[in-house]
């Protein structure tokens, strides 16, 4: 049978207050919300003056986690909710079709068929960031180099799918939004975080990141991307790969280029991030990197 730890202090815990504190509630006259013990009263802790309090309590949670876990080190994935699975996005474009073959004329039919077409043409960016996820995963002693996403849909779902396929841990920083974000399922249960806060998910998704790929995403995509080379740029944090993959793509949405020639950022600045065009590619930066780090 296994020892109990030694007691560290001479004071009783808080889960031995919060018990004897349930005893004593029974009787009538202490039911009153003032006398709950303060971190067992959620009115209490969900007051607006309470928000520094959340905030270190969004900080701490995920990261007693991970320590707990014995996580040093990840590779963050990036990239847009929207892209769905290469069989998903082919079934959506075949239902489409049948759909319109039966009234030819109809206009939503025939915008439905189109919007089913972009998302199949954008699914080989699931299909590579699962394809990513997995060369990580395999290569992984679940310490070093565990894939982290958002933890929700599309490329972060792909990215997790495949390190869980490998058999590796897989983290996953969800945030409560009113749509897209609900938990993929190959996030590693222990380590599937929900966030409030965006800015201390953001934190914790840089806070080990030994690596970042950023595939094709929208406004949320831009957000992190953008606050990581800016955070590089002005000494912040130290310096990591950034990898963007699909050269077209980001060059077409943010011309870079243009941005030198404006003076607003550096030549130098370009050089805070790297183009690549395949999943093996970028594993071979990230497993460059893990072994310059353990060198």
């Amino acid at each position: 049978m296994p020892k109990k730890p030694p007691r560290r202090s001479i004071f009783p815990t808080a889960a031995e207050d919060a018990r004897h504190a349930g005893l004593k509630a029974e009787a009538d006259y202490l039911l009153s919300t003032s006398y709950r013990l303060a971190f067992q009263d959620p009115d209490f802790l969900l007051k607006d003056e309470l928000r520094p309090v959340r905030l270190q309590l969004e900080l701490l949670k995920p990261e007693l986690a991970l320590q707990e876990k014995g996580v040093e080190s990840a590779v963050v994935v990036f990239g847009s909710a929207r892209f769905l699975d290469p069989e998903a996005a082919a079934a959506r474009v075949e239902a489409a079709r049948a759909d319109l073959s039966r009234d030819e004329g109809n206009p939503d039919l025939q915008l439905k068929l189109k919007l089913a077409e972009r998302t199949l043409k954008g699914s080989r960016y699931y299909a590579a960031a699962r394809r990513l996820g997995n060369l990580i995963g395999r290569h992984s002693d679940n310490r070093r180099l565990v894939v982290m996403t958002g933890g929700g849909p599309g490329i972060m779902e792909a990215a997790n799918r495949g390190a869980h396929e490998a058999g590796g841990l897989s983290i996953g920083m969800n945030i409560v939004l009113p749509h897209e974000q609900y938990p993929n399922p190959y996030v590693t249960p222990e380590l599937n975080f929900q966030f409030h806060y965006f800015a201390i998910r953001k934190m914790h998704l840089l806070m080990r990141a030994k690596c970042l790929v950023a595939f094709p995403g929208g406004f949320g995509t831009l957000d992190e991307l953008f606050e990581t080379l800016t955070l590089i740029q002005t000494g912040k944090i130290r310096r990591i790969p950034v990898l963007l993959f699909d050269r077209g793509f980001w060059e077409r949405v943010v011309d870079f280029q243009a941005l030198v020639e404006a003076g607003t950022i550096s030549p130098a600045d370009l050089s805070l991030f790297s183009f690549v065009e395949t999943a093996e590619e970028a594993w071979e930066i990230v497993r460059a990197e893990s072994d310059r780090l353990t060198e």
